[in-house]
């Protein structure tokens, strides 16, 4: 298998409000875009003719991928100006697929080991995965029989099995026989079932991970962290204690008495401390200024932010370009909060979209989404969902 079809075109309402002026492939899990893991993860298996599907704001992806070149890949983007479904996505590359193909969802987390298998399995196949101790129902619920699939159903009310679709498949040029007005891969899927076309079942046992929900970038940046390789390229004043693996970005300085256990990625330019704690799992990105006394525990704190004397934050994430007054706390519970129409039971902090400022002495509750651009006096309690350009007084 020499060439691959990753679909990029979605939006991601769920995501919101990080979603609002980039794309979820765009969203950035430790320091890279989740689009960057599943091309490299290709090209790591030889895989280097890629085919973009691309739509909602195309022109980040454009921008920042560009024909490939420096991932050793050569990209070829395809419009999808109207993201109607997967299978509808698919269609638009048709032209430019020359033979057996994969086909990929651009908004997932995948190591090159997931697909080294995978990648030689034999059209037609879908990659399923077990879930254990997770409701299979989020997702697309597989069944097979003699390592046929059988049926595959979106969503159900009730599972039939423990596997689901990862949305990753090998194909020939047949499947484009069966797509016809089908909007959607498993819609398609369920057509070759009827004429009893074989489609083979691959178990993965390797890291995949998909992002829906905002928290559910926590748990993909945890993941990647977990095999972080340690560097310091900054400036550490003395008292400053680093345990475990920890990457400092050059030109950041980490100043005195402060304390970080790792995994934890800082990056370039960044100005942390005096006396602030950083535990497992946080990243912070490049020209955040942290001030003395804070606390940050499990959080994605991304480029350009401003977080003020005494704050403490848990297991949440900030968007790029907001400042946060002094003694800003965003602490962690197990709170009930509503997506849409879905109502999920999670332990979550804060999630602040880009652009927003907060006064001193602020208290956001665990479970708040703050939209982009909000501006928040001092002294304010936050809680639920605020609309993004909010102005909370």
């Amino acid at each position: 298998m020499k060439q691959a079809v990753i679909l990029a075109a979605g939006e991601g309402q769920r995501l919101r409000p990080f979603t609002a002026s980039k794309s979820k492939v765009m969203l950035s899990i430790a320091g890279k875009p989740l689009l960057e893991y599943v091309i490299e993860s290709l090209a790591r298996n030889g895989i280097r003719d890629i085919i973009l599907v691309v739509g909602y704001q195309r022109e980040r992806i454009f921008d920042y991928f560009g024909q490939g070149g420096h991932l050793g890949v050569q990209i070829t983007y395809v419009h999808q100006p109207n993201q109607l479904g997967t299978a509808h996505a698919l269609k638009q590359a048709n032209d430019k697929i020359k033979g057996d193909f994969l086909v990929l969802n651009g908004d997932q987390l995948i190591k090159p080991s997931t697909i080294s298998e995978f990648a030689k399995q034999p059209p037609q196949a879908v990659m399923v995965k077990a879930v254990n101790g997770e409701d299979p129902r989020r997702y697309g619920v597989i069944t097979s029989s003699g390592g046929l699939l059988t049926s595959i159903e979106e969503k159900p009310s009730i599972a039939k099995s423990s596997f689901i679709n990862t949305g990753i498949y090998s194909f020939s040029m047949k499947v484009f026989d069966y797509i016809g007005e089908h909007l959607d891969i498993p819609v398609v899927l369920q057509s070759m079932i009827k004429d009893k076309l074989d489609i083979q079942v691959a178990e993965s046992h390797g890291l995949w991970l998909d992002i829906v929900y905002p928290w559910d970038m926590l748990s993909l940046n945890a993941a990647v962290s977990a095999e972080l390789k340690p560097g310091v390229a900054g400036t550490i004043e003395s008292g400053v204690v680093i345990k475990g693996p920890v990457l400092i970005g050059k030109n950041t300085v980490i100043r005195s008495n402060s304390y970080i256990t790792g995994p934890v990625i800082i990056g370039e330019g960044c100005d942390i401390g005096p006396s602030v704690c950083i535990y497992p799992s946080s990243s912070i990105a490049d020209n955040v200024t942290v001030a003395p006394f804070c606390q940050i525990k499990n959080s994605l704190i991304y480029s350009g932010n401003s977080i003020g004397v005494a704050s403490v934050i848990e297991d949440s994430v900030i968007d790029r370009g907001c400042v946060l007054r002094g003694q800003f706390n965003a602490t962690s519970s197990e709170v009930e909060t509503r997506i849409n129409d879905e109502l999920h039971k999670i332990k979550v902090g804060t999630m602040m979209g880009e652009g927003c400022i907060v006064g001193n002495s602020v208290v956001s509750q665990s479970g708040t989404v703050v939209g982009n651009s909000s501006r928040i006096a001092p002294l304010k309690t936050l809680s639920g969902s605020i609309p993004d350009g909010s102005l909370v007084v």
